[in-house]
């Protein structure tokens, strides 16, 4: 396993106002850097500033395209939480499909205890997303039948002569949209 990069060594506070200026210089201007990290009385090349500068690019982008798929998600289904999650788990099930991929592709990553421990990361997210997931199921399909009963209810209600035709089918029809 390669020894943790000198920017990781760092002091919390400086490596946070580096990357802070990373992202303020639009991930460029890395001799700068380099200067500036010296004055701090740190010595750090501009390749290993550049280095920190691609992940950092990378993790930004995941997380604005994620958060970007959660707002169309939001959009496409604004007033039906239960599609809207059942879109998130299945966004994030594919997120962590890709990882193990990217995982599987990575060739910097020898040490077979750490892919060990990475892939049972994955593993136990993937189990909590199933259970979710089964969880949504079985919530939606319990609200359904609850749904068809109170519909069930009212038609028993009109055969007994409690209500008119017309009130009962404009009942049934709202006690059915909910499920719908």
């Amino acid at each position: 396993m390669p020894p943790p990069s000198k920017i990781d060594q760092l002091p919390e506070g400086v490596r946070a106002e580096l990357e802070t200026k990373l992202v303020a210089s639009g991930f460029s201007g890395y001799v700068q850097l380099s200067e500036w990290l010296a004055e701090q009385g740190y010595e750090i090349g501009k390749s290993a500033i550049g280095e920190r500068g691609k992940q950092l690019k990378r993790k930004l982008a995941t997380i604005t395209a994620s958060t970007e798929a959660a707002r169309l998600i939001a959009q496409a289904a604004p007033d039906d939480a239960d599609e809207r999650s059942g879109a998130i788990i299945s966004l994030l099930q594919t997120g962590i499909f890709e990882a193990l991929l990217s995982l599987d592709e990575a060739t910097e990553e020898d040490d077979a205890a750490k892919r060990v421990e990475i892939l049972g990361k994955a593993a136990k997210n993937i189990a909590t997303l199933t259970r979710a997931s089964v969880a949504r199921n079985k919530w939606g399909m319990e609200v359904r039948a609850k749904v068809q009963a109170a519909a069930a209810a009212v038609d028993q209600i009109v055969s007994s002569g409690g209500l008119s035709a017309e009130a009962a089918a404009a009942l049934r029809a709202k006690i059915l949209g909910i499920a719908a």
